[in-house]
């Protein structure tokens, strides 16, 4: 836990508006100007990665196997590109890196014995030193889906009812630092040294209050949320018609998933020799890992550039994404030059880890786990 339970940092975390509510807290600030969205930000991903494809299809050839890439995080089941379970990732770390990573536990859900079920995710939450509020969010998923906050014993009982029978879930300690980090990182096996490849700042999405308008209008208003609409308009149905005071935020989005709407911005500019000394030190110490992404939650901006004062939400294997290229100023020339770059390495890696010994998984796993994982993901409850 955060040392001890800061309440007013409590309830920024848990309440999307009250009177003294403020808008990311420590985080660098976020222009309000420029393009609201880049042209193809929400573009289908199939046209987005159309041209990775025949990339990987190219270096199929050039390494002599389909399946190379699932060898680059031996640690993770299929390297973490698909149907790995989010709790099997955690466990992969050391006692060091277990010191970043946000206390968790997990649990089958059994709707047809849900007494006894809170009775253990209470007992659960006393052992590892978790108290409400609290994030559930599936074990096997990916962009946020499933992902709540649970406050008390009644909203941890809808949140079992709602999630798939027999399906597991992860009830995981609220870090309410509200900055959020995608910090992608990159060692090649046998070097002692690797990089962040790519820092996003993740920022939760707001609406101003300006003493007239609804909350539905100021969504509708906005130049990005209004794009976005169909997201939070039925995220927050029951406080559409509520007006704001002037300058008062109304936080629309948690999570920090760009496809649930969180804003992404560019933060390599802020990585630093500590901040990579850090998460060397934290990946060395998660057996079988090379190549993905923390998501992370971090105090402040001088923390981050400290590489100090951060919590890990989820490490994320192959199936990662540099995040950056998301910025609303970025490029299609970037995307492709980061997308390009990301995979080249990633086929490099695989390369090297199946000399050393390992051996991919079959491609009939990657697509039972693809099927496995869509058909949950239908399931899940809506994120906040």
């Amino acid at each position: 836990m955060i040392g001890n339970r800061d309440e007013n940092l409590i309830e920024q975390a848990i309440k999307p508006t009250f009177g003294a509510k403020q808008a990311h807290v420590g985080m660098p600030p976020l222009p309000r100007k420029g393009r609201a969205l880049a042209f193809f930000e929400f573009w289908p991903t199939f046209l987005v990665y159309l041209p990775v494809v025949f990339l990987w299809l190219f270096q199929t050839i050039r390494y002599r196997g389909l399946t190379v890439p699932l060898c680059a995080n031996p640690g993770f089941y299929l390297g973490g590109l698909v149907g790995e379970s989010k709790a099997d990732n955690f466990l992969q770390a050391g006692d060091y890196a277990k010191k970043f990573i946000a206390p968790w536990f997990h649990l089958t859900n059994r709707k047809n014995d849900l007494v006894d079920l809170l009775s253990d995710a209470k007992k659960k939450m006393q052992q590892y030193g978790l108290e409400f509020p609290i994030i559930a969010k599936p074990d096997m998923g990916c962009r946020g889906e499933g992902v709540r906050i649970v406050r008390n014993d009644e909203q941890l009982e809808e949140y079992f009812r709602i999630f798939p029978d027999n399906a597991v879930v992860i009830l995981q300690e609220l870090i309410p630092w509200e900055p959020e980090a995608g910090v992608f990182y990159i060692r090649k096996p046998g070097e002692t040294r690797g990089k962040i490849f790519s820092l996003t700042l993740k920022y939760q999405p707001y609406v101003y209050g300006n003493g007239v308008d609804t909350l539905r209008t100021l969504i509708q208003r906005d130049r990005r949320a209004g794009k976005l609409s169909h997201l939070y308009i039925k995220r927050h149905s029951e406080q559409l018609d509520d007006v704001l005071e002037p300058g008062q935020p109304f936080r629309l989005a948690f999570a920090g998933s760009h496809s649930r709407g969180a804003i992404f911005r560019d933060g390599r500019d802020l990585i630093t020799e500590r901040l990579t000394s850090a998460f060397d030190h934290v990946s060395k110490d998660i057996n079988g890992f090379y190549f993905g992404r923390f998501d992370v939650r971090f105090a402040n901006e001088r923390s981050l550039l400290n590489g100090e004062d951060f919590r890990i939400v989820e490490v994320n294997g192959i199936s990662s994404e540099a995040a950056h290229i998301w910025d609303s100023e970025s490029s299609l020339r970037e995307v492709y030059k980061t997308l390009f770059t990301q995979y080249n390495t990633l086929f490099e890696i695989g390369a090297i880890n199946r000399d050393r010994g390992h051996k991919p998984g079959a491609l009939r796993q990657v697509v039972s786990g693809f099927l496995k994982e869509t058909k949950l993901g239908r399931q899940y409850p809506d994120t906040e």
